[in-house]
């Protein structure tokens, strides 16, 4: 394995019914954690940057709930990373800006039976309304500590093991276990854990191990970021697989020259047929979960893919900036309620204001309390040192929000890829590379749905037909929901195409689903009824014969009783 490759561990998700009440953590280690630990990873989200100085960035979100005493987290790395934090809300921010959106226009096609006293003018086409949805300090044991540090809520060390012991991976979960780090869960093997490290380590790389520093809790926990020497980014799946749930979310963001490409897993393209665009897509992780499954479980969906100047302001807003701005130059005018009262308008939500606040109150006071009403306890910080609150609050608050904007701008393009993946599947770490000959992926997608009318029939009762944006056609009788259900059996498949990308050119099909979801649309188009209900459609030209036929008789009629007798 190179060293240049980043090895980025993930902790593994686990039930959070299992945690009904605060039971005291136990430490995570890699990409495992311990089964006591009330971890939340359902959704794995990480930014990887892949920087013009033969660097990478990284910024991994890590979800933890309840006690923390003895929470740790370890990550295979190369050499000594640059370490900080960053921050929960610029991933939701991040997300939120990248979400996959499924919606649909309605128009009316032909004309229907009006309510009596309508004015309604629809006609053949006529748009009627949009819907959508939604440095070496020696060592212990064989471990040499190469770095320490604090960044944020967290101590961190950065070690290396003496490669001349037989198995080095048994000598670091030693030394972790003896430093407190609880690197093997419940049940599982030592020997298993020792042997997925030791893949790592004697490739080249180091530990970085972190822990939260005391008197810290859940509410501290923030995600890290940290800058390594790399030529492509890498997640290390395999040691997932100890005690990862199954189907487990990975969200991924890839920055950089171009388009990102998962080089050694396939990239997978949604059946559009199979989501729900009659409530905007609610099924749609349902249908990412039986495409990764389909697909073997190992493939990403490309989400979103373009410039990365359509991130700007997502991370961090302007008048975000502005308001920060007029703080620090008001502060010192400012008394130190004041301060407070007015960071807390501010920033009271975003990532280490809480803590910030906490550390400057006298001990004892409840911060909940104190923040919700500053005014109430004016004597709690009559000696703030404004100076140093403010410094704390550019350092611990507000800079890593802007690190990360400014992170995500720094490239000329951003990828979001998302995959779900079970134990059994996690053989193999994903890699990323960039392909310059892809196009853009856009995250909005947006359907046609046009009512069928006839004048036999009012709108509510017509069938309606989808044109989604692959080119096929999704009928529905009126009131009926969405044809088709993931995990049925009589469901299409959830992949259109299956896809292996490489670093230039379109790549090469490995599956086309494409008979498949044809012939079972085509099998539930038949079933829906033509416009104007059963045998309407027919019937109309045969009715105008009628007329014609009846006229001609009447004029017969009148011939005959003009003739003289």
């Amino acid at each position: 394995m190179s060293r240049n490759r980043l090895i980025l561990s993930f902790s593994a998700t686990l039930l959070l019914a299992l945690v009904a009440r605060p039971e005291p953590a136990q430490a995570c280690g890699g990409l495992f954690c311990s089964a006591s630990a009330p971890v939340n990873q359902a959704a794995e989200r990480i930014i990887f940057s892949k920087n013009a100085d033969q660097t990478v960035t990284a910024v991994v979100q890590i979800q933890y709930q309840g006690p923390s005493e003895e929470f740790a987290w370890v990550l295979p790395v190369p050499g000594i990373p640059e370490v900080d934090v960053s921050s929960d809300l610029a991933f939701t921010r991040l997300q939120q800006a990248s979400n996959p959106q499924y919606s649909f226009t309605t128009v009316v096609e032909g004309r229907c039976k009006q309510v009596r006293g309508s004015s309604s003018s629809s006609g053949a086409g006529g748009p009627v309304a949009d819907f959508g949805g939604a440095g070496g300090a020696g060592g212990s044991g064989g471990v040499n500590v190469l770095a320490s540090g604090t960044v944020g809520p967290y101590d961190f060390v950065v070690i290396e093991p003496d490669m001349s012991y037989e198995n080095v991976g048994d000598l670091l979960v030693e030394w972790l276990t003896e430093e407190g780090y609880d690197v093997v869960p419940p049940g599982g093997d030592p020997d298993e854990i020792a042997s997925l490290l030791g893949g790592y380590l004697e490739g080249g790389m180091n530990l970085i191990a972190f822990r939260l520093t005391k008197g810290n809790d859940n509410g501290t926990i923030r995600p890290i970021r940290i800058t390594y020497e790399s030529d492509q980014p890498m997640i290390p799946i395999r040691p997932t697989a100890v005690a990862a749930n199954d189907d487990m979310g990975v969200m991924v963001w890839v920055l950089g020259e171009s388009r990102a490409v998962p080089v050694n897993y396939k990239a997978l393209e949604l059946n559009q047929a199979l989501i729900n665009w009659l409530n905007g897509g609610l099924n749609y992780n349902q249908v990412v979960v039986a495409a990764a499954n389909q697909a073997g479980g190992q493939g990403f969906v490309s989400e979103r893919a373009g410039p990365s100047e359509d991130y700007e302001d997502i991370v961090i807003l302007e008048f975000e900036r502005e308001d920060w701005e007029a703080l620090k130059m008001s502060a010192a005018a400012l008394t130190p309620l004041e301060v407070v009262r007015e960071s807390s308008f501010r920033f009271l939500g975003w990532d280490g204001f809480r803590a910030l606040v906490e550390r400057f109150l006298p001990k004892g006071t409840n911060v909940d309390e104190y923040l919700g009403c500053p005014a109430c306890y004016p004597a709690a910080i009559e000696g703030l040192d404004t100076l140093a609150f403010i410094e704390g609050l550019e350092e611990e608050v507000v800079e890593p929000m802007i690190a990360t904007q400014e992170l995500i701008t720094s490239r000329p393009y951003v990828t979001r890829f998302y995959t779900t993946l079970s134990a059994p599947e996690m053989d193999l770490d994903p890699l990323f590379d960039f392909n310059p000959d892809l196009p853009n992926v856009s995250n909005l997608h947006t359907a046609r749905r046009v009512i069928e009318c006839h004048r036999s029939i009012y709108e509510w009762e017509a069938p309606s037909r989808f044109e989604l944006e692959d080119g096929r056609t999704v009928r529905l009788n009126a009131g009926d929901p969405w044809p088709f259900l993931v995990g049925e059996d009589d469901a299409p498949p959830a992949n259109a195409l299956v896809l292996a990308l490489t670093t230039s050119g379109p790549g090469t099909v490995v599956q086309d689903n494409s008979e498949a979801i044809d012939q079972a649309l085509q099998e539930h188009n038949a079933t829906v009824a033509s416009p104007g209900g059963c045998g309407c459609g027919v019937a109309a030209p045969s009715s105008h014969a009628v007329t014609w036929a009846s006229l001609a008789f009447f004029a017969l009629l009148w011939g005959c009783r003009r003739r003289p007798a």
